[in-house]
């Protein structure tokens, strides 16, 4: 993974929403040295036991976490997310630190974007979507597909080369377009942070619509 030289911010990796019923996979794919790690903190509950993990991807259907306590497959659990709410599972894959859990009924992911007013804000929550998107870079207008967005930015994939550290404007569907950078590349990847934080509102509201829609 590449970004500028006057861009030296790795780029962040944070808690993943996804709309899915499917409980997240057990994925190879690690954060290393080059990405800040800014994964939501949650609580499990074990019998009498409460012990916190970090919530690296969540569905509908389920979620995936880094442990730091022992865990046992088909072990019952409950997580708390969002505060208040405790979330009953158990459970279904250990891979070292990091374990899956498939929870005994859906959720609604979108309520847990949500916060109140004396809830702890997830920071920069980051949701997976496919979508077609446009990212113009001076004159240029490539069609991409949108990987996933959060508040900060958003993950596209374009066949035409993109310059890391470019300005460029971004539009989305039922979004209106947005100013951005781009700050690294992985091969046909690309990371973009927009330059101004879109509202969490806003970005429910467009995930509602398209809930909707589907």
């Amino acid at each position: 993974m590449l970004w500028s030289e006057t861009l030296d911010e790795p780029p962040i990796e944070t808690t993943t929403y996804s709309m899915s019923s499917e409980p997240p996979a057990d994925s190879e794919r690690r954060a290393d040295e080059r990405h800040m790690t800014l994964f939501r903190v949650a609580t499990l509950t074990l019998g009498d036991r409460r012990e916190l993990c970090l919530v690296k991807n969540i569905s509908a259907g389920g979620v995936s976490i880094r442990a730091y306590c022992h865990l046992d497959e088909n072990e019952p659990i409950q997580i708390e997310i969002k505060q208040g709410q405790q979330i009953a599972g158990k459970v279904t894959w250990i891979r070292g630190g990091d374990a899956g859990i498939t929870f005994d009924e859906r959720v609604d992911i979108i309520d847990l974007l949500k916060s109140g007013e004396h809830d702890p804000r997830p920071r920069m929550p980051r949701i997976a979507v496919t979508s077609t998107c446009y990212v113009r870079e001076e004159a240029v207008v490539h069609r991409s597909t949108l990987h996933n967005i959060s508040q900060g930015g958003l993950s596209v994939e374009t066949p035409n080369p993109v310059t890391v550290g470019g300005n460029v404007t971004v539009s989305i569907p039922g979004l209106s377009p947005q100013n951005a950078t781009v700050r690294w590349t992985s091969g046909n990847r690309y990371g973009i942070s927009f330059n101004t934080v879109l509202p969490l509102a806003v970005l429910i509201s467009w995930l509602q619509d398209r809930s909707a829609a589907a």
